[in-house]
């Protein structure tokens, strides 16, 4: 073989071997690229089961426009207020249960302090029953939410009233009435949209449904045998309460029977005669005052004075009992659960 012909088939070897590790790293490629298309598709199919599971639990979104139907009928457009004022206490604690802050709360936001509100700043307002107006104007809200129900103490103006001076000045109103665990929780419903805090709705709403559901599921078949009277103590006097008040609602989804809504005498010419009467087996006592024991001495001087009261069956039982005002008298919002659990201990342990 001559030295020019082996030049030529040594340079047709190398091309030859050039030219397979060329397929060759074509056909790793594409296995590497089928490879990998592979694990992505399973990626996705993971994050893809992941996303369906996530979907079950609310997560937060960006705030935007809602329309709603306040509880007087009222449709009330919003869109991420930022300056927001809340005229009752309990008003003030489910804004900021639904991730909002405030710029004005009324009083009573602070003379009870289970309310803890966290945001900075807030400007009061006045007492819930007669508001500073000018005050509150003078804040520039964006947004400011009333209680629709009637005024609070004698003499004095409902919040309705101011409708049409805040609308007037622009400002958006809204009124909600809140008196049972069911009206919480649709409040805390529209003020979670507005606030885009659909995941706060489940952690202060749902999940103290839950919670309040498990209470009721074990209430024995035979609570409607226990005789219950409510009465609200204060300075001047006692009042009783049926079935449609905050206690009263929790004391019907227990089961119980309250003798008021049955002898509706009671409600408007409270006697302690009438009471003794009825012979009821438990008597709670919801303090309507800041110290227990002005709101409660009312009663203690009526029922001191009259021998006939230590001959009832709930006094004589141990049951008459006072409620904390923390969870009975002001609203206990995302602390429904526990007002369930304090009357059912009473009543069924």
């Amino acid at each position: 073989m001559t030295k020019k012909v082996l030049i030529a088939v040594l340079a047709c070897c190398l091309l030859f071997t050039g030219l397979f590790a060329g397929l060759a790293a074509c056909t790793t490629n594409n296995t590497d690229t089928s490879a990998d298309s592979s694990a992505t598709s399973d990626t996705a199919g993971t994050s893809s089961d992941q996303a369906a599971t996530d979907s079950t639990t609310p997560v937060a979104t960006t705030p935007g426009p809602v329309t709603f139907t306040d509880d007087l009928g009222n449709t009330v457009t919003v869109n991420n207020p930022q300056r927001v004022v809340a005229t009752m206490g309990s008003f003030a604690k489910i804004w900021e249960l639904a991730g909002g802050t405030l710029i004005g709360a009324s009083d009573d936001a602070y003379t009870y302090s289970g309310y803890d509100l966290t945001s900075p700043d807030i400007t009061k307002v006045g007492d819930f029953s007669s508001l500073n107006m000018e005050t509150i104007l003078s804040l520039n809200p964006d947004f400011v939410i009333m209680t629709g129900a009637a005024a609070g103490r004698p003499g004095m103006a409902a919040q309705t009233d101011y409708k049409d001076t805040l609308e007037a000045s622009g400002i958006t109103v809204a009124y909600f009435v809140v008196t049972d665990f069911s009206d919480y929780l649709h409040m805390l419903n529209i003020c979670t949209q507005i606030t885009g805090r659909a995941d706060l709705y489940k952690t202060n709403g749902t999940d103290v449904q839950s919670r309040i559901d498990a209470i009721t599921a074990t209430v024995p078949a035979d609570a409607a045998n226990k005789r219950v009277i409510i009465m609200t103590t204060y300075s001047g006097g006692v009042m009783v309460q049926n079935s449609s008040t905050q206690t009263g609602a929790i004391l019907s989804d227990l089961g119980v029977t309250n003798i008021a809504d049955s002898t509706p005498s009671l409600l408007s010419n409270f006697s302690l005669e009438a009471l003794i009467a009825t012979d009821p087996d438990y008597i709670f006592v919801v303090p309507m005052a800041v110290n227990m024991d002005n709101a409660t001495q009312f009663l203690d001087d009526a029922t001191s004075n009259n021998p006939a009261w230590s001959q009832l069956s709930a006094v004589q039982d141990g049951h008459y009992i006072v409620l904390d005002p923390g969870l009975f008298q002001y609203k206990p919002n995302e602390n429904w659960d526990q007002s369930y659990q304090v009357l059912y201990d009473y009543l069924f342990k």
